[in-house]
């Protein structure tokens, strides 16, 4: 798979794979065995980015996915980039599907945080470890500071902010240079794009987490399509109601229109828009179907030209589309 850098100098494949689905929020998570076997299947495939969290698991098993992924790759572990989080935890005293998160980037649950994820990782260092969400009660730039020193420890090798914003990132770059920004984005959710100068300027890469709207933007669902109401997330999110899908066929069309063309698929399509739009921008949509993941990884081949890419910007501009999932509700202390 084609190559590209974060930050300035961390090689990651064009499309990298978010692990999160087989341990968290889409349903039953995958029996180990098969999952430490498809994750091996995809290092073959040609990727060699791989993203987790601490808290991707369930209520039994909470650190399941980072286990999953450390056992995955021990193997192969100088040829891969693997990312993980840390700076939350759910709130379980909620009943909700997607239980509202507790921002917590205390310096000292940092220092345990890191140390847990390299046990479970099974790894000395950690390749670019993500501020999971924004801490209202601990500056930017205090946080920053504790990865400068992990960082000079050599813990850590990179860092970065997940759905930050531009004063967040200024402060905490100014500390201790960030290596990538990992926000929501797609077609259907293109709020952070006003992000992109100031990405620009202080050279951090992108990485794109729901590069297809949750899998909406694959054309594989419709408003028959059923999730289970306890442990998939989908079964809350608006792009996949009966209504919502109603209201995004026009979407779904010009996706259809644009795949015929290219000989691809509407997800290869929604994915290579933003391949094609940014050179630091880089996707990590997930799967736990290997044809999934191999559709995924070719949408790095799929070249679509600037004009190509401005008349999509500008049909998505004026087109009705559904609401689309945001994320789940961040609880204030």
């Amino acid at each position: 798979m084609q190559e590209r850098i974060l930050g300035g100098n961390l090689k990651v494949s064009a499309v990298g794979l978010g692990c999160m689905g087989f341990s968290h929020a889409y349903g039953a998570p995958t029996e180990q065995k098969e999952a430490i076997y498809r994750l091996q299947q995809a290092v073959e495939m040609g990727y060699t980015f791989f993203d987790t969290a601490e808290v991707y698991g369930t209520p039994e098993d909470p650190h399941q996915n980072e286990v999953l992924v450390g056992k995955a790759l021990k193997g192969c572990r100088n040829k891969v980039v693997i990312a993980t989080k840390f700076g939350i935890h759910f709130d379980m005293e909620s009943t909700a599907v997607n239980k509202p998160l507790v921002p917590d980037s205390r310096p000292e649950v940092i220092r345990a945080s890191v140390e847990a994820s390299l046990k479970r990782l099974d790894t000395d260092h950690i390749d670019l470890y993500y501020q999971h969400r924004i801490d209202p009660n601990i500056p930017a730039a205090e946080v920053a500071g504790v990865m400068a020193e992990l960082i000079q420890e050599g813990k850590i090798t990179h860092w970065g902010l997940s759905e930050a914003d531009e004063d967040t990132i200024r402060h905490a770059h100014a500390v201790c240079p960030v290596t990538a920004i990992q926000n929501r984005y797609s077609m259907m959710a293109r709020w952070h794009e006003s992000l992109f100068p100031v990405l620009e300027e202080l050279g951090i890469g992108y990485v794109a987490f729901s590069p297809l709207a949750n899998g909406f933007l694959s054309a594989k669902y419709n408003s028959n399509s059923q999730f289970d109401g306890v442990s998939d997330y989908r079964s809350i999110m608006p792009q996949f109601t009966g209504e919502g899908v109603d209201q995004n066929q026009e979407l779904l069309a010009l996706l259809h229109r644009m795949a015929k063309e290219k000989d691809a698929t509407s997800a290869q399509i929604s994915l290579a828009w933003m391949l094609c739009k940014k050179p630091y921008l880089v996707p990590i949509p997930g799967s736990r179907k290997v044809e999934r993941m191999q559709e995924n990884a070719d949408a790095a081949n799929v070249v679509l030209t600037a004009e190509e890419v401005k008349s999509l910007d500008e049909a998505l501009d004026t087109m009705e589309m559904s609401d689309v999932f945001g994320g789940s509700q961040i609880k204030k202390n």
